[in-house]
C-alpha cells in the first residue's frame, strides 16, 4: 500500500493551498482517510478525517472552519483544502488510511493503518 502526498509549498499568511494524497494498492473505498501534521519540535497531531462515503468529516478545533477534507473515490485521492492559512499551520502534512471498522469519529494516530511520506507546508507571516 502506498500513500503519496503532494501539493505542499510556501505561501503567505491568509492564502490558500490544497494538498492531495493518492493511494495505490488500497481498497480505497473501505478506508477512512485522514490528515495529520507535525510541526518542527512538536508531536504529530490530528487535522481532519473523512468516512469512505465522504458523508462525514471531523476536524481538529484548530482548523475547523478553515480547512476542508474531501475525497474522490473514483481516483482514490483525498484532498485537504486549506484556507486562511496561519504561520502556526506550518508543518509536514501526512495522509493516513484506516480500514473502516465501524467507529466514528476517527482521530487517533494509532487507529490508522497506513501512512504517506508527508508534504511540507510553510506559511510565512
Amino acid at each position: 500500500v502506498q500513500l503519496q502526498a503532494s501539493g505542499g509549498g510556501l505561501v503567505q499568511a491568509g492564502e490558500s493551498l490544497r494538498v492531495s494524497c493518492a493511494s495505490s494498492a488500497l481498497n480505497f473505498m473501505r478506508h477512512i482517510m485522514g490528515w495529520f501534521r507535525q510541526a518542527p519540535g512538536k508531536e504529530r497531531e490530528f487535522v481532519a478525517s473523512i468516512t469512505w462515503t465522504g458523508g462525514n468529516t471531523y476536524y481538529a478545533d484548530s482548523v475547523k472552519g478553515r480547512f476542508t477534507i474531501s475525497r474522490d473515490n473514483r481516483k482514490s485521492i483525498v484532498y485537504l483544502q486549506m484556507d486562511s492559512l496561519k504561520p502556526e499551520d506550518t508543518a509536514v502534512y501526512y495522509c493516513a488510511a484506516e480500514q473502516d471498522r465501524g467507529t466514528w469519529p476517527t482521530f487517533a494516530a494509532r487507529d490508522f493503518d497506513y501512512w504517506g511520506q508527508g508534504t511540507l507546508v510553510t506559511v510565512s507571516s
